[in-house]
């Protein structure tokens, strides 16, 4: 009996989508770059499964059913070209290929074009939800032809994580679009985790709590409006101990990781012209992190504050809970706001609910008012801002007075915040009838001749002046995002 699908890479994530399908009735045609790991995996994580083992590319392709489905988790870039490459002569037209790696939505667009000439279909497939989520669950992102979505959904939204008995993978749109969901995903992860490591350091430094107390406050947000994955995950690691019985997280170095795909979104962002202010702070601060030499220099150089919190405790993890609730709306704002800016651009047609409903399960920013977000684009399609949808319009009234008493708190203790603190100069930005953008302005025009319009006029009349009489009526080119 041949089987359903092929998988490439047996990775930690490669292993657990493997035993996923086959818990879910699949039969899948496993295959990696070493034999000894297909060995190890069929002789241990599954064996008495109906996995089967391929010790090449053309055994596989050739155990497979028609049309031929493999999937590749592998690392992105040049991997992924390489086993493209060497797939493409042995698959014929109508065979699938998936990308479910990080891969640059880019990178999917030029392939997908590429294998579209000779028949082949390829799917660019986002997943979320780690280790724990490829196993039970993930959340898929799909990008691909309607075609190719008839054929590969069945074994995707199978093994796809379920809520309220909806499967959390749903067709996104065309070409790279599943990876670019997933990318503006990772961007709002970055987000949250920075909004969450901001309250922590406030709470810890600033207020002097311990890490059993800051613990106990993470285990009521998660109760509340802020349940979500990572509140339930930092409400774990806070209470872990190490063999000494002093709590791991105060023994593990401040410097943080990236693999890249929150720098995508920014990068994205500033292509667009869409701010993503929260997102891009976010990955500035892993930046800074990483530099823990030249920070622990300085901190022997640069003056110190003595600055000590005298208020209301309760009062200020209180305000603090209100700015990570805020914040975590502005960051998904940011992010959806994004993916409007891109589906402009691109082309697509993007379903914003479907998204939500996506990341309501399996994925690691899942959290309580994705089912609000959902609601809010059922409501309204057309949405040009979440902040302008009722719910969260009142939220964030209600969250906006802790929002900007956490931020002041910051700055007395000397607390960098920067992602509450672009968060809230976003908002202020947003809510504005007018910013100073007319004065930044007439310095282009004053300094580069790069005109302007006028209130009193019609928009798209520009107009140019020779601020200093010596320097004429000719005007330059200008760059509107």
């Amino acid at each position: 009996m041949k089987a359903d699908i092929g998988l490439i890479g047996l990775a930690v994530m490669g292993q657990n989508l493997v035993l996923n399908m086959n818990d879910h009735g699949f039969k899948v045609a496993a295959h990696n770059r070493s034999a000894n790991k297909i060995d190890d995996f069929l002789a241990g994580p599954a064996a008495g499964t109906q996995v089967t083992g391929a010790y090449s590319l053309v055994e596989l392709v050739d155990s497979l059913k028609s049309p031929r489905i493999v999937m590749l988790m592998v690392k992105a870039g040049e991997v992924v070209d390489s086993y493209i490459e060497q797939l493409t002569p042995l698959l014929a037209p109508g065979d699938i290929i998936i990308d479910g790696g990080n891969s640059l939505y880019t990178d999917t667009n030029r392939r997908s074009i590429a294998l579209a000439e000779k028949g082949i279909e390829f799917v660019g497939a986002g997943v979320s939800g780690g280790e724990e989520g490829a196993r039970h669950g993930p959340s898929i992102m799909p990008g691909c032809s309607k075609d190719a979505w008839q054929i590969v959904q069945p074994i995707l939204q199978s093994i796809a994580a379920k809520v309220d008995g909806e499967p959390c993978c749903q067709w996104v749109g065309e070409q790279g679009s599943g990876h670019y969901v997933k990318m503006v995903h990772n961007g709002i992860e970055y987000g949250d985790m920075q909004i969450i490591c901001e309250a922590y350091q406030l709470l810890s430094e600033g207020l002097g709590l311990s890490a059993d107390e800051i613990q106990n406050i993470f285990a009521q947000w998660n109760k509340g409006v802020l349940n979500s994955y990572l509140i339930e995950i930092t409400t774990n690691i806070l209470g872990y101990k190490d063999e000494d019985g002093e709590p791991l997280v105060n023994k593990i170095l401040d410097t943080a990781g990236q693999k890249g795909t929150g720098k995508w979104t920014g990068i994205n962002a500033l292509d667009l012209g869409a701010p993503l202010t929260l997102i891009a702070e976010a990955v500035f601060a892993r930046c800074l992190s990483a530099q823990k030499e030249e920070r622990v220099r300085a901190a022997n150089i640069l003056p110190q504050a003595n600055v000590k919190f005298s208020g209301d405790k309760e009062t200020a993890i209180k305000a603090i809970g209100d700015a990570v609730y805020a914040a975590k709306i502005i960051s998904y704002a940011q992010g959806f706001g994004l993916m409007r800016a891109a589906e402009k651009e691109y082309g697509w047609q993007l379903n914003y609910g479907g998204i939500a409903l996506m990341w309501r399960g399996g994925c690691i920013i899942r959290s309580q008012f994705l089912n609000d977000i959902k609601e809010a684009y059922d409501n309204n399609p057309e949405l040009e801002n979440l902040l302008l949808a009722d719910f969260f319009n009142n939220a964030i009234k209600e969250s906006d007075a802790g929002w900007r008493e956490t931020v002041v708190l910051g700055v007395q203790l000397a607390v960098p915040t920067p992602s509450f603190s672009s968060a809230l100069a976003y908002y202020d930005g947003y809510r504005s009838a007018r910013l100073p953008a007319n004065l930044l302005q007439a310095q282009r025009d004053y300094f580069g001749a790069h005109t302007y319009e006028r209130i009193d006029k019609p928009r798209g009349e520009f107009f140019h002046t020779d601020w200093t009489g010596t320097g004429g009526k000719m005007a330059s080119t200008t760059y509107t995002a």
